[in-house]
Formats: structure tokens, C-alpha cells, sequence
């Protein structure tokens, strides 16, 4: 395990020429003013836009009540935001890639509140499903866009930073999802999403006021040694990792509120459940981005994996209360292996396009968060919530031995970093 190690320090310590960065190697050096505007930029879009995929969890149940829908309904109803927002990661990233980040972000933040304003209204079941279509599409953008654009600022220097991105999508997990569970027993749920659309489109004015003023994109590739251009090998392994990680993730959500309910919860017990789970993530992105650092990346997911696994069962026997303590370290261990891999996408990138890497990973990974809900949801109606959710617990627990075969390609990267630097 010690490559695997070394691997890490070497992400961390920039051993790539540019952190997988395929814009002109010269704007990593803009005014650390600009540089703080870029970061602060693309974490408030990226708290907005979580917020807006995660406050689903909490209206599931009324939509199941108010329109007659089954587990698996509830998960294809979902998937209709989720899985457009995955589907269109790379195609709507090569459109809006002409923009500048500032103008990209901005939009797709505003077409996603439009998306949510068109729930609100009335109509049933068809205009609430096409809403979230509309909403999925803004949202498609943002996660390759806003990691683009925190790797153009800093370059080498990018791994912190974008931590820091991940983090601040886990801070909108943490807090949409709490609010809206707060306001439905006071309010209408039509109400409480005409509420977060006005959000978003304050969001999509502030970030005009936020991103500087920047040229479009360069659509051309930083031309690097052949040392530092890989064949996508590795890629492609760390994007079914990366892709089964968040499935369990997705179908645990999926069963939280009710399994709450059916422990003697309210809905606002649902929400601080999914605030305590949300929270846990977040400090999860923290704890394992340090884990990973010393631990190596195979050690770490293992580690993580088979505490998902392990937590995820107990949790249908724990009463509630017990229950309520056990999501932040569930939380921990859900999200943290994602802070491991999402670090390694520029390094792995294929031919070290950064962007397209990126739009490619949130792509596999968004679309098997759409796509694994309804599987598990399938599963819950033809056997029961409790299968359900033993079924996500034994996927997280088949990614421990597919991450055993990504640490000789870890292993062999470094050594050809290390020849090519030997050489240098």
C-alpha cells in the first residue's frame, strides 16, 4: 500500500504539470482577489444547485400521498430531475462551454428555479413531472462548469480548493433539504417550492455580481509530455467506482423519511434526520480528504465502504433516537469516499482533458443516482423497505474489492510521474 500512499501526497503535492488542467496554463495565475471570487462563486451555485437535488427527499412523501405513487414511482418521478441533470452533463457542458463561467453558471441557475417555479403551479402530476425535467436541465451544467472553473484559477494549487466546492454543496444538502421539511407543515408544498425558486433566481443574480468578468472558455488543451497523458484506463475504473458509490448513497435517501415514519418521526423529524445525515457528508468531505492523504485511496474507500455497509443495516433495528445519532456517521462514510475519487479525476483524466473528465465522471455518477433509486425502489414493493435498504448496504459493500484492481493503476502512475521527473 505504500505506492498508494504515495500517490495521494503526490496529488496533493501537484506532481501533475497542471492538475489534469486543459485551459491556457496562464490564467492559474490570476490575482488571488479573483481567484477568491472564482472559489466563492462556485461554491454558492454548487450549495443552490445540491439544495435543489437533495429538498426532493423531503417532499417524496407528500407526492406519494397526494398522487397515489409506489416506491419505484417515487424514484421515476425523481429521476426525471436527477436523471436529466446526469444525462446532459456532457452534452449541455459543450454548448454552454462558449460562455463565460460567470454568464454559464448564472443561466443555469436561473433555468433550474424556473424549473421549480413551474412545480409550483397548478396542474397535477404532469406539470409537476415536467418542472423538474425543466429544472434538470439547468442544473446539468453546473458541477463540471464550477469544478472547471476552480481548477482554471488554481491550477496545481486546485486540489484544496476543490474541497472546499465539495464541501459547500454538502453545506446546501445540509440546509435546503432541513428548510423545506421545516415549512411544509406550515406551509402548502406549492408554496414551499414558489419559495426555493425565488432563492435560485437570487442565487443566479448574485453570481453576475460575484464571478468576475472573464473571456469564454478556451475549448483548446494544455499539450502535455507524453508521461502525463493517460490512455482513460484508469478513468474508466475510477468512473464504475465513482458511479456504484453514489448509488447506495441515492437509495438509502430514498427510505430515510419513511423509515423515520415508520420509527414514530414527524416530517420534522425527517428533516433534522436529513440534516444530521447532510452534515455528516459534509464533514465527511473533510475527514476523508485528510484519511485519503494518509491512508492512500484504496485503504480509505475500503474503510468507508464497509462502514456505509455496516451502518446502513443497523440502522433498521436502532430505535429512533439511536437512529437520529447514527446518521452523521453515516453521513461521514456516505460522502467520504466520494472526496477520495473526486480528487483524482484530473489526475486520471483521459489525454488530460480536465473538463471533459469531469463532465464525464458527474455524468456516470448522476446518472446511476438516478437509475439505482428506482432498482432498490422495485425492490422495496416486491419484498420490503427493510430489502430495500439491504440491497444499497451491498453495494457499497461490492465496491471494496473493484478498488482493489484501481491501485496498480495508482501504483503505476506514480512510478511514471516519478521516471518522468527522474528524467526531467
Amino acid at each position: 500500500m505504500g505506492g498508494d500512499i504515495n500517490v495521494r501526497e503526490t496529488q496533493s503535492g501537484g506532481i501533475l504539470s497542471s492538475a489534469g488542467d486543459h485551459l491556457p496554463r496562464e490564467v492559474s495565475h490570476q490575482p488571488s482577489s479573483m481567484q477568491k471570487r472564482d472559489l466563492i462563486g462556485a461554491c454558492v451555485a454548487h450549495m443552490l444547485h445540491d439544495g435543489y437535488t437533495d429538498q426532493l427527499y423531503a417532499l417524496l412523501p407528500i407526492w406519494q400521498a397526494e398522487f397515489g405513487l409506489s416506491y419505484a414511482g417515487l424514484a421515476i418521478v425523481r429521476v426525471l430531475y436527477y436523471g436529466t441533470m446526469g444525462a446532459l452533463q456532457v452534452p449541455a457542458d459543450k454548448l454552454i462551454g462558449k460562455f463565460s463561467f460567470r454568464a454559464a453558471l448564472s443561466l443555469a441557475t436561473f433555468i433550474a428555479a424556473v424549473g421549480y417555479l413551474v412545480t409550483a403551479l397548478p396542474g397535477g402530476l404532469p406539470v409537476l413531472c415536467g418542472g423538474l425535467v425543466v429544472a434538470g436541465i439547468g442544473s446539468s451544467t453546473q458541477h463540471p462548469r464550477a469544478s472547471l472553473l476552480v481548477t482554471q484559477a488554481y491550477g496545481k494549487q486546485s486540489r484544496g480548493p476543490l474541497s472546499i466546492y465539495n464541501f459547500a454543496g454538502d453545506l446546501g444538502k445540509a440546509t435546503l433539504p432541513a428548510l423545506v421539511a421545516l415549512l411544509l407543515p406550515i406551509l402548502a408544498w406549492r408554496s414551499v417550492m414558489m419559495l426555493t425558486a425565488f432563492i435560485g433566481l437570487v442565487t443566479a443574480t448574485a453570481l453576475l455580481m460575484i464571478i468576475p468578468k472573464q473571456r469564454a472558455v478556451s475549448a483548446t488543451r494544455d499539450e502535455k509530455p507524453d508521461a502525463y497523458v493517460h490512455d482513460g484506463k484508469g478513468f474508466g475504473l475510477l468512473l464504475i467506482i465513482g458511479a456504484l458509490d453514489t448509488a447506495p448513497r441515492m437509495g438509502y435517501l430514498l427510505f430515510l423519511p419513511f423509515l423515520i415514519h415508520a420509527k414514530g418521526g414527524a416530517a420534522a423529524t425527517v428533516g433534522l434526520g436529513l440534516a444530521l445525515l447532510f452534515m455528516g457528508g459534509a464533514l465527511g468531505k473533510a475527514v476523508c480528504g485528510w484519511l485519503g492523504q494518509r491512508l492512500g485511496v484504496v485503504r480509505s474507500v475500503i474503510l468507508t465502504e464497509g462502514a456505509t455497509a455496516l451502518l446502513m443495516l443497523s440502522t433498521l433495528a436502532l430505535p429512533l433516537p439511536a437512529l437520529l445519532v447514527s446518521l452523521p456517521l453515516l453521513g461521514i462514510a456516505l460522502n467520504g469516499t466520494s472526496s477520495v475519487l473526486y480528487g483524482t479525476v484530473p489526475d486520471l483524466a483521459p489525454k488530460g482533458d480536465t473538463g471533459k473528465a469531469f463532465a464525464m465522471f458527474y455524468t456516470g455518477v448522476i446518472v446511476t443516482g438516478g437509475l439505482a433509486p428506482i432498482a432498490y425502489g422495485i425492490v422495496a414493493d416486491h419484498t420490503s423497505r427493510s430489502l430495500g435498504i439491504a440491497a444499497s448496504a451491498f453495494t457499497a459493500a461490492v465496491i471494496i474489492p473493484l478498488v482493489l484492481g484501481l491501485r496498480s493503476v495508482l501504483i503505476k502512475l506514480e512510478a511514471t510521474h516519478r521516471a518522468a521527473s527522474n528524467g526531467s
